[in-house]
C-alpha cells in the first residue's frame, strides 16, 4: 500500500517508491532515490521537520518535501 512519506511515524521503516512534485531534483541529490530504505529517526514537536536516516546518515525534511515521496511499509 502507497503512503506519503509526511503520514509516517517516528521509528519506522520505509522504502521509497516514487517522487513526485517540484522538489524531485533535489531529493534525488540528496540519496531519496526509489528503492532505498528511510528509516524516521524523530520528529518535531509541531510534526516538522522530520529526521530520516538515508545512506547512513541522517537528514531533515520540510513538509513540502516529505509530501512528494511515497513509500511503503517494509
Amino acid at each position: 500500500m502507497d503512503i506519503i512519506l509526511s503520514e509516517i511515524h517516528s521509528s519506522q521503516k520505509v522504502q521509497v517508491k516514487n517522487i513526485t512534485g517540484v522538489d524531485t531534483t533535489r531529493l534525488l541529490e540528496m540519496g531519496i532515490t526509489p528503492g532505498i530504505t528511510l528509516e524516521i529517526v524523530r520528529r518535531a514537536p509541531l510534526g516538522f521537520p522530520m529526521e530520516i536516516k538515508v545512506r547512513g546518515y541522517l537528514l531533515s525534511l520540510r513538509e513540502s518535501e516529505a509530501k512528494c515521496i511515497i513509500v511503503e511499509d517494509i
